[in-house]
């Protein structure tokens, strides 16, 4: 299992929220750095969202931009990406792949167009899951279907991989929600990657053992809960 730390861009900073509310969590500093600083800690793959766009009030391409240019691992990119323009755009200035969220739920035909375009391995549908139904539009509006619904969508469509994020828990922390992880690995045949919740090595433990293929890591290593070569160490 990849371990993947994130970094979460706001107002052009490196930030981790509690359960995505603006007005929560702390800055890190500059998103180059932090990036940088995982990637000498030995990471192999970067999680980089962009939360103002994914919020509609602001945008950091430019932010993102540099911190593809300043590392040399893969980097998946998420936040905001709303059209094949705007996903190619980052595939080409060194993305790895892109993360859809909302627009992938609204818009399935957004994510077949990226598919063929693109390649489904470039691909990542997010599919954030609040009292157990997924959420979208930043998480305010909750939708009629589950996460192993909508993967098995996705997965006809062709997607290359699947971000499941417990909302529940994401910020806070608390504990790995093991049991919806285990639920959709075991529907799908798509890779899986993890994200929300994390607090201690148990949780690294728990994902790699509920088959998860990947688990993004943000608070936890911010707050120094662990190092990134422990928590690699335990996922291998």
């Amino acid at each position: 299992m990849l371990v993947v730390p994130s970094v979460d861009i706001r107002g052009g900073r490196c930030v981790q929220l509690v359960g995505g509310r603006p007005r929560t969590g702390k800055a890190y500093g500059s998103p180059v750095e932090a990036a940088q600083r995982w990637v000498a800690e030995g990471a192999r793959y970067l999680h980089v969202i962009d939360l103002d766009a994914a919020m509609g009030s602001g945008d950091n391409f430019g932010q993102v931009a540099e911190v593809l240019a300043a590392v040399n691992v893969g980097i998946e990119v998420g936040g905001g990406i709303r059209s094949a323009e705007r996903a190619c755009e980052l595939l080409g200035i060194g993305a790895d792949r892109v993360i859809l969220g909302t627009a992938a739920v609204k818009n399935p035909e957004l994510v077949r167009e990226l598919v063929e375009l693109a390649g489904g391995a470039r691909v990542m549908v997010a599919l954030d899951v609040w009292a157990g139904k997924v959420a979208i539009d930043g998480w305010q509006t909750k939708t009629e279907k589950s996460a192993v619904e909508f993967a098995k969508d996705f997965e006809r469509i062709g997607v290359g991989s699947i971000l499941f994020t417990n909302v529940d828990v994401e910020g806070g922390m608390k504990g790995l929600d093991v049991k919806s992880v285990q639920q959709l690995t075991r529907a799908v045949k798509l890779p899986v990657f993890v994200a929300g919740g994390v607090a201690s090595l148990e949780d690294v433990v728990l994902a790699r053992n509920a088959g998860a293929a990947g688990l993004v890591v943000g608070m936890a290593l911010y707050e120094s809960k662990f190092t990134l070569k422990q928590a690699m160490e335990v996922a291998e």
